[in-house]
């Protein structure tokens, strides 16, 4: 592993806060290319366009799948960009190779009717209904991961304002409008439902389960089911459901692409960085015009 590799890895957990995980991925991938350079005799930084496409070529000769050959140019143009960055390479050779494509599902989403259905389904007569309820009604109005909501705190609130704070993949955080609909319920859920729960002992979360403690991602997907089973969605549904829905509804009601790309937080690093540069109050008008449910 060249240097020019292990000062990139560190900038990517140091900067960005990359997981171990992806870490060991991007190891892998990058010492496959240079591997294959070392075949070419060719060095890291005077590699050219040419050399991408000749390795994506031997790639798919292995039998890779699209997605994992999409995924090893993601990381060489990654280390690329990188030494650009820091003078260590006059260009990026991956700059106008085309990443190939295909072999990925498209996202299950829901209808708004069977959306809105689902989030209603909790039987709110009980404590448990109500906290339900405002945890499917926060993660539709949110797009936020199953991971970010259920490590929601009290502090990352303000529904006065409209709004909450979650923090996503590589503990970035980011601030998500909340419309008036989830903000009711989860307003109702800290009077009635929370106290309730808390009496013994208080995790600190903003979910919580009957014990007090943080409500687990078990219970989150369990919840879920049972409200698509309530409201009569036949099709497979998980949080992530939710999630896709959100950006889906947003998008065919008009609302800007790069504006939900924010607040679903999985743009890649270049393009976040543009992004987040738009007002919050751009993005709290944009929201309430769109959302369902706002």
């Amino acid at each position: 592993m060249t240097g020019a590799v292990v000062e990139y890895l560190g900038a990517l957990q140091a900067e960005q806060g990359a997981a171990r995980n992806t870490l060991s991925a991007y190891r892998r991938d990058l010492a496959d290319f240079l591997a294959f350079l070392e075949r070419q005799r060719r060095p890291l930084r005077d590699a050219a366009a040419d050399d991408v496409v000749t390795w994506i070529e031997h790639l798919r000769r292995r039998g890779l799948r699209p997605a994992s050959v999409a995924r090893r140019v993601s990381a060489v143009r990654g280390l690329y960009r990188h030494l650009v960055r820091e003078g260590g390479a006059a260009g990026d050779p991956t700059e106008h190779v085309e990443v190939p494509r295909g072999g990925r599902p498209l996202p299950r989403t829901l209808s708004r009717d069977a959306a809105t259905a689902l989030v209603e389904a909790p039987d709110v007569t009980g404590p448990r209904g109500v906290r339900d309820r405002a945890l499917l009604e926060l993660l539709y109005a949110t797009g936020m991961r199953a991971s970010e909501c259920l490590d929601l705190r009290l502090d990352d609130l303000n529904l006065t304002a409209g709004y909450v704070v979650c923090t996503g993949k590589g503990r970035k955080q980011r601030l998500v409008p909340v419309g008036a609909e989830a903000s009711a319920w989860v307003t109702r859920y800290l009077r009635e439902a929370r106290p309730r729960f808390t009496r013994a002992r208080d995790a600190g979360r903003l979910f919580v389960n009957p014990r007090g403690g943080p409500l687990s991602r078990q219970s989150l997907w369990a919840i879920v089911r049972r409200a698509a089973a309530a409201a009569g969605v036949r099709k497979r549904v998980s949080p992530h459901t939710l999630r896709h829905s959100f950006a889906t509804h947003l998008l065919e009601g008009g609302a800007d692409l790069r504006s939900v790309q924010v607040m679903l937080g999985h743009a890649d690093i270049g393009t976040t960085q543009i992004y987040t540069h738009l007002p919050t109050s751009a993005l709290t008008r944009m929201y309430r015009r769109f959302h369902p449910r706002a």
